[in-house]
């Protein structure tokens, strides 16, 4: 689990680097000015990373299963070489699906205005701005979201239907309360992260819903980023732990005075 948090916690850096910056100018002067390659590379970094936090997410789910469900074989599936060739994998596709797109975009024809009202280099609201006919790029969108979207909670869901079904089995109540400890900071990650992620991209983002989308996606730009440190920190046992052993070495010191 620590080992793909890392590979999780780095998904988080990339978006906040790649987003904040330019997001805080934005908001400061009311504006900013960036070239077309500029904001197809802000969208190459955030693709990349939100495409690959699905799939770590979908992982991590697998993980908490073969822990809960299937702890005697855990040691065995979930070795070293499995999770470096699952985190190689994963960010291999999460590149592969955003450089598709990043193709496809600049096959397009932009003739302006070349505004993007938004608040950040979002693929829609790139297409937004082609004269180009984006039907087949929207098609092909819709499929390698499916990907990396849509297959990812399905696992996630299929693992935690399992989870929940072993937990229940478990007599005592001291057990089933330590088995779902051990899941509730995915959850709630999982939670906020594919609960608006789904919310903007499932539906259309024009009208009075555009603000909506604006607000949901500051939440897994710059709230989930914020949030998942927070979480798997302060629900983690050996934090906690650790913490007390700090609180009592305070305290057990004597003053100089």
């Amino acid at each position: 689990m620590y080992f793909f948090i890392t590979q999780l916690s780095l998904c988080d850096l990339l978006v906040t680097m790649d987003i904040v910056p330019i997001l805080l100018h934005t908001v400061l002067y009311n504006g900013t000015t960036m070239t077309l390659i500029g904001c197809i590379t802000q969208f190459s970094i955030f693709g990349a990373s939100e495409s690959s936090e699905c799939l770590f997410l979908s992982v991590m789910s697998y993980d908490r299963y073969l822990a809960i469900c299937n702890p005697l074989h855990y040691h065995s599936i979930m070795n070293h070489r499995f999770c470096v060739t699952s985190i190689s994998v994963i960010w291999l596709i999460g590149s592969m699906v955003t450089l598709i797109d990043v193709i496809s975009m600049c096959n397009l024809h932009f003739c302006g205005p070349h505004i993007i009202d938004y608040l950040f280099c979002d693929l829609d609201p790139i297409m937004q701005l082609s004269c180009s006919d984006t039907s087949i790029l929207h098609k092909w969108v819709l499929t390698l979201g499916f990907l990396v979207l849509i297959a990812p909670f399905i696992i996630i869901v299929v693992s935690y239907v399992y989870i929940v079904i072993t937990v229940l089995k478990i007599p005592s109540n001291t057990g089933r309360h330590k088995a779902f400890s051990t899941c509730s900071s995915h959850v709630i990650v999982v939670s906020l992260f594919y609960g608006t992620l789904m919310i903007v991209y499932m539906f259309p983002t024009k009208g009075h819903l555009l603000l909506m989308s604006k607000v949901l996606s500051l939440s897994y730009t710059v709230l989930t980023p914020l949030l998942n440190p927070i979480i798997y920190t302060l629900r983690n046992k050996d934090f906690k732990e650790a913490f007390e052993k700090l609180k009592e070495a305070i305290s057990s010191e004597e003053p100089c005075w």
